[in-house]
């Protein structure tokens, strides 16, 4: 019983690593309707599988990012992207009214 439970253990500690290694999708604001590949549940979309990556729409769309009604959707690959509050920290670019992560 224990040598089953060993590597189920092992698996359940790094999940968290590899979810976030991957480029974690999480739950968002609901604004109207929810955007392609998220689901209603209260006040938020929450994510499915099929979810890209997605930010409130903030006039145009970032480079790499498309407009879904209140919405932008990436791609899996997308740079990650935060509202711009003044200039960009470190480590990101200004792309309008966004801040757009360096690679």
């Amino acid at each position: 019983m224990f040598r089953r439970a060993a590597p189920l253990a092992a698996l359940a500690l790094l999940s968290p690593l590899l979810a976030t290694a991957a480029g974690e999708i999480k739950p968002i604001p609901k604004t109207g309707a929810c955007p392609p590949g998220y689901y209603s549940s209260g006040n938020y979309c929450v994510p499915n599988k099929s979810a890209k990556p997605v930010i409130g729409k903030d006039g145009p769309c970032p480079p790499g990012y498309y407009s879904s009604g209140n919405y932008c959707l990436g791609r899996p690959d997308s740079k990650t992207v935060i509202e711009k509050l003044g200039p960009c920290p470190p480590g990101y670019y200004s792309s309008g009214n966004y801040c757009l992560q360096s690679r």
